[in-house]
């Protein structure tokens, strides 16, 4: 299964006119907002407004235990594990390859974005100790939280609601993947996987553990190299960026970032891996730090009213944008 992304050209000149109206209008109160602004400016003239600070993270997850917490003991937490033992010994560079390769072709079946958050109806992410509910109120949650805080970043809206839709490949219809190719905590495959890395010790029965040109702190990469140019594990993350990337998407790059990475914990969370990065990614890391928070923390028992939100949704697909304009988007699926 892969995905094309149909759209017009970005908006140019007619976005960046919007950007400081944009800061104002999200935080009309907050003095410092502006003189934070021009320290995260990012490609594309896109401003990173600060954090608001009535933003409601909350501090246990739906089971009642601290967000991320693998080793709490519960019901899901054996399941959880052993997700991660099959991923780690199971994730490496032929691997990697291999499902870039084949998911890299792009075309067949017709599906529009709607219609694919509704398939993720039927799917629970196993390696997610946070979250038993259908992906699509994940989606949701995390969008209407980032919409709550923002409402003025249409574009950030709409990141928040498909950064997960390559988690369909799990899907009996699009190829039926396992779990572990698909799900969970993402890292770099071609050089030594950091300590930071949940359930870590499963590692040692990879096949690139013990291999010289994979197994040290650089491995295949250079120092500044850029992220775009290292293997990620493979699963929904890498597939939604490769096919946003292959489609020449008008998104931004933070967008891509946030994507690509935002299951990449060794990274926003413990700071692992950053002698990889180049400066475009050091300022769309500022990005990601920012949806995370909505990412994580917005995933509780709360329910999402879908009838209610859609219309809004639907009209992001198909409205002009401050930045860019996204018109019929279709999302196009290989079944094998």
């Amino acid at each position: 299964m892969t995905i094309v992304i149909d759209h017009p050209d970005q908006l140019g000149a007619a976005a960046e006119q919007k950007v400081a109206k944009a800061v104002v209008e999200n935080h009309p109160d907050d003095a410092a907002a502006a003189d934070e602004a021009e320290e995260l400016v990012l490609d594309g003239g896109i401003v990173v407004v600060p954090q608001p600070e009535n933003f409601a993270a909350l501090q246990i997850n739906s089971f009642g235990q601290s967000f991320r917490d693998y080793e709490a003991e519960g019901a899901r937490q054996p399941g959880v594990e052993n997700f991660y033992r099959t991923q780690h010994i199971n994730q490496c560079v032929d691997f990697v390859k291999r499902m870039r390769k084949e998911y890299g072709m792009l075309n067949r079946v017709e599906m529009s974005i709607w219609e694919c958050c509704e398939f993720l109806n039927d799917v629970v992410d196993e390696s997610d100790p946070d979250l038993d509910e259908p992906q699509i109120e994940h989606l949701l949650q995390t969008a209407e939280a980032i919409r709550k805080d923002y409402p003025n970043e249409d574009w950030l809206h709409l990141t928040g609601l498909i950064h997960d839709l390559g988690k369909v490949l799990l899907l009996p219809s699009f190829g039926g993947l396992p779990q572990w190719a698909v799900v969970g905590d993402t890292f770099p495959v071609g050089c030594a996987f950091d300590e930071s890395i949940v359930h870590h010790k499963y590692f040692s029965q990879n096949p690139d553990f013990k291999n010289a040109a994979y197994n040290t702190k650089y491995g295949m990469y250079l120092e500044g190299c850029g992220l775009s140019n290292v293997l990620m594990s493979f699963g929904h993350d890498d597939y939604m960026y490769l096919v946003a990337k292959e489609n020449k998407t008008t998104l931004p790059s933070a967008a891509l970032f946030i994507i690509r990475y935002h299951s990449f914990y060794a990274l926003h969370k413990s700071g692992a891996y950053k002698h990889l990065m180049n400066e475009e990614d050091t300022e769309n890391l500022k990005w990601l730090h920012v949806f995370n928070k909505y990412d994580l923390y917005s995933k509780s028992k709360v329910r999402i009213d879908v009838e209610k939100v859609k219309p809004y949704y639907l009209s992001l697909i198909d409205k002009v944008y401050f930045y860019f304009l996204f018109s019929s988007w279709k999302y196009i699926y290989v079944t094998n």
